[in-house]
């Protein structure tokens, strides 16, 4: 884990006059972004930061975590964490709480994603998107909950409508973003009595990196044509950033971006069989080799984790992996 500044003022944290003149209930607030160097993480830190939130961006690349930080209004943190090593998490919120002090708000939105069949998709790339989306996920919480627990803060969970329904040649992406809906809800109940407020977030198609070959991917692609027109519409991280915004003001159980995706969910129950059919019927269009087109991990951000991951493995000349 390493920490770094960008305009940096006393303790090493980004001091910038602010322009925003409203009064905002987040004003003077600390928050942690994860996933935060680019897409949705990056928008909402600047959105925070423009609400007058102290903000702690944490990522895997460094360089792009001091780019988004440049110019925030507000006092920032960033430091390249990697959310499945537990200690680099702890080590976090040891900074995050000496440096800006303790978190009143913990966004998990880190995450990867990796197209292609299943049986042709690596055990250990499979395993990694569950690692970083999934267990990423509760390693955030358990570093950040004794901030949570003093403030009676408010955790946000980041999944996705690919819990609605799952689409082939996504599993490891469908299945990690279930899971991370339900950790959500369940870690809900569990700290409700001690004042701390749990949301998840449901985001559809939204310009990031990640879905920039998406028409590359032939049953996302069929699938995305099959929804109406104001569905298939893909959004700004600025404007998901926005909604994500209100919601944690409100510190809403469940945010939707965009917004009328709340009425979907009375009709979830139909949305697995639906995507079925149209995935099945796209199947049985095209041969298997035309599912080999626009594979792996998907987005710069996914390619960045996955090839820290694998240098990080790789045995040293020596014989023994890096620690």
């Amino acid at each position: 884990m390493r920490t770094s500044g960008r305009g940096l003022g006393r303790h090493g944290i980004a001091r910038r006059p602010s322009p925003h003149t409203g009064v905002s209930p987040l004003r003077g607030r600390v928050a942690v972004v994860t996933g935060a160097a680019r897409g949705v993480g990056a928008a909402l830190a600047a959105a925070l930061s423009e609400a007058g939130v102290r903000v702690a961006l944490l990522g895997r690349e460094e360089e792009r975590l001091r780019e988004a930080a440049a110019g925030l209004p507000a006092p920032t943190l960033c430091v390249e964490a990697d959310v499945t090593d537990p200690a680099a998490l702890d080590a976090a919120a040891r900074e995050v709480e000496a440096r800006l002090g303790p978190a009143d708000v913990v966004v998990a939105n880190a995450g990867i994603a990796v197209s292609g069949p299943f049986r042709d998709t690596g055990a250990d790339l499979w395993q990694r998107v569950v690692d970083v989306n999934l267990t990423g996920a509760a390693n955030t919480v358990r570093a950040f909950l004794p901030h949570l627990t003093r403030t009676r803060g408010y955790f946000l969970q980041v999944a996705s409508t690919a819990s609605f329904g799952s689409a082939p040649m996504m599993s490891a992406y469908c299945a990690s973003k279930s899971g991370a809906e339900s950790f959500a809800q369940a870690l809900r109940c569990e700290l409700e009595p001690d004042g701390i407020a749990v949301g998840v977030a449901y985001l559809h198609w939204t310009g990031t990196d990640m879905i920039g070959g998406i028409d590359d991917n032939p049953v996302l692609r069929a699938l995305r044509a099959h929804q109406p027109r104001f569905a298939r519409r893909v959004q700004t991280p600025a404007r998901v950033a926005g909604l994500l915004t209100a919601g944690i003001v409100r510190r809403a159980p469940s945010v939707y971006a965009p917004p009328w995706l709340r009425w979907c969910q009375p009709l979830r129950p139909v949305f697995p069989a639906l995507v079925a059919h149209i995935s099945r019927r796209e199947l049985r269009r095209r041969s298997g080799a035309k599912f080999t087109v626009g594979t792996g991990v998907m987005g710069a951000g996914g390619s960045a984790d996955w090839n820290a991951h694998r240098s990080a493995a790789s045995p040293r000349p020596g014989g023994q992996a890096e620690s």
